[in-house]
C-alpha cells in the first residue's frame, strides 16, 4: 500500500453524529486557546457549575480504593447492585433481582451495548424526536436503523402516539422513551408512558426508558418509571446513572435494569447477548461502583435543588422567562431535567442552517449553544439550552442571546 493513501474512517461511522461534541466545539477551543473565555452551554456538566458531588459519595469512594484494585462481576459490584434492586423496588419496578442488574461505565456505554446486543443490520428502533442523540447514534453503529417519531410541541412535548404506530414495520424491533426528556424537559404523565407501552406490547417491541433525569422534577411535577406501569410479559430495559442527580458525571457510574418476568423469558436470547458484551469488556469501573449504594440510600440532596428556593428551580425560573421574552422566540416549560428547548420562529428568523446559527452566536458573544437539528429535530429552528449555570450567569448569556437575535437574520 502507498505511505501517502490517507487512513480513513470506518464507513460504519457514516451516519453516526454527536454534535452535542462537535465541529463547533472545535471553534470553541480555538477561541479557548487563544484566551478567550466562553460561556458552554452545549453540555450538562454539572460539576462545571459548582454542583458538588454529595461528601458522603466521595468519602465512600475513597475508603474503598484499597480494594478496589481488581476487576469484579462482569455486571457489577454486589452492593451496588443490590441497592440498584431496592431502589426499583422504592420505584415499585417488580421482579427485579440483582442479576437483572447490569452496571456500565455510565448510560451511554449501555446504550452501545444493549443496541449492539439487540440489533441485526437493517432492524429498526423507535426513537423520539428531538431525542438524545446517543440512542440514534448508537442504533446506526451497530448496524440498526433509527426511525424518529415525532414529539409534539404543542402539547408539551408528549409523543404523537399515531406518528409511532405509522411508523412502525415488520423490522421495528424496539422503542427509545427518554422520560424527563432530554432535551426539551418534558415529564410524561402516566397514561402516556401506557400508551407507548400498549403500543409495544401490540408489536412485540423491546422498550427502552431513559430515566437519567428521575429526580430532577420541577413544579410539583411526579416521574413514574416506565417499568413500574408495564404488564409481566412486556421487556423493559430501564437505564439511570449516577452523573445528574448525584452530580458525579465524571464517574461514569450507570446502570441497566431488565423488568417483566415473561418478558425476561421471551428475551433469554438477547440477555444471553448482554451478558457476552458485559463480559467482553470485564467489567465496569470499580471503585466509582462504591459510590452507588451510598447514593441511592442516603440524603438526597437533590431535592434542596429543585424545589423552592433551590438552585436549579431559580434557574430553570429564569432561563424560561427571559427566552419567552425574546420576540420572536417561544419556549414550553421544562418540567424536568436540565435543559431548555426554545423555538425560534422561522417567518421571524428565517433560520436555514441552525450550525451556522450557533456559530454566528459562538463568534460575537462567546456563548456554545447546541443546535436542535444535532437532536435529531427535523428542522432548523430550534436550540438547546443548558440551565446549569449560577442565575447571573444566565441572565447576562440571555440578555446577549436576545441582543444577538434582535440583529441576526439569515
Amino acid at each position: 500500500m502507498d505511505t501517502d493513501t490517507p487512513i480513513r474512517k470506518s464507513h460504519k461511522l457514516d451516519n453516526v453524529c454527536y454534535d452535542i461534541r462537535g465541529p463547533v466545539l472545535d471553534h470553541a477551543k480555538r477561541l479557548e486557546d487563544e484566551g478567550q473565555r466562553i460561556l458552554k452551554l452545549n453540555i450538562g456538566n454539572p460539576a462545571s457549575f459548582g454542583f458538588e458531588a454529595p461528601e458522603e459519595i466521595l468519602q465512600d469512594v475513597m475508603r474503598n480504593l484499597p480494594t478496589a484494585q481488581g476487576y469484579c462481576d462482569s455486571k457489577g459490584l454486589y452492593s451496588a447492585r443490590k441497592a440498584i434492586m431496592q431502589e426499583c423496588q422504592r420505584k415499585n419496578i417488580p421482579d427485579v433481582s440483582v442479576e437483572d442488574v447490569f452496571v456500565g461505565n455510565g448510560v451511554s456505554e449501555l446504550i452501545a451495548m444493549a443496541m449492539q446486543a439487540l440489533l441485526d443490520d437493517g432492524d429498526e428502533v423507535l426513537i423520539p424526536a428531538p431525542d438524545y442523540p446517543l440512542w440514534t447514534a448508537s442504533a446506526n453503529l451497530s448496524g440498526g436503523r433509527p426511525v424518529h417519531y415525532l414529539c409534539d410541541e404543542q402539547a408539551d412535548w408528549a409523543p404523537d402516539l399515531n406518528d409511532v404506530r405509522d411508523k412502525i414495520t415488520a423490522r421495528t424491533k424496539a422503542i427509545v422513551i427518554i422520560n424527563p426528556n432530554n432535551p426539551t424537559g418534558a415529564v410524561y404523565p402516566p397514561e402516556m408512558v401506557k400508551e407507548l407501552l400498549a403500543i409495544a406490547r401490540r408489536h412485540g417491541l423491546v422498550v427502552f426508558s431513559d430515566e437519567i433525569y428521575d429526580k430532577i422534577l420541577y413544579d410539583d411535577a411526579e416521574h413514574v418509571s416506565t417499568g413500574a406501569l408495564a404488564d409481566d410479559d412486556q421487556l423493559v430495559v430501564t437505564l439511570n446513572g449516577l452523573s445528574k442527580s448525584y452530580r458525579c458525571a465524571g464517574f461514569r457510574s450507570g446502570w441497566m435494569i431488565l423488568s417483566g418476568n415473561r418478558g425476561k423469558q421471551r428475551a433469554d436470547d438477547f440477555i444471553q447477548g448482554l451478558n457476552m458484551l458485559a463480559s467482553m469488556r470485564l467489567c465496569a469501573n470499580v471503585p466509582a461502583q462504591h459510590a452507588i449504594q451510598t447514593a441511592l440510600g442516603g440524603y438526597q440532596s437533590i431535592n434542596d435543588l429543585v424545589l423552592p428556593g433551590g438552585r436549579l428551580l431559580a434557574q430553570r425560573d429564569i432561563t424560561y422567562d427571559k427566552l419567552n421574552a425574546i420576540p420572536g422566540v417561544s419556549c414550553v416549560k421544562p418540567k424536568g431535567a436540565l435543559y431548555a428547548f426554545p423555538r425560534l420562529d422561522p417567518e421571524v428568523f428565517n433560520i436555514q442552517d441552525d450550525q451556522k446559527l450557533v456559530l454566528d452566536l459562538l463568534l460575537q458573544e462567546k456563548i456554545l449553544l447546541v443546535q436542535g437539528t444535532a437532536f435529531n429535530w427535523p428542522s432548523p429552528d430550534h436550540v438547546r439550552i443548558v440551565t446549569l449555570p449560577w442565575a447571573d450567569q444566565l441572565d447576562d448569556a440571555l440578555d446577549r442571546f436576545a441582543n444577538f437575535l434582535s440583529r441576526y437574520r439569515q
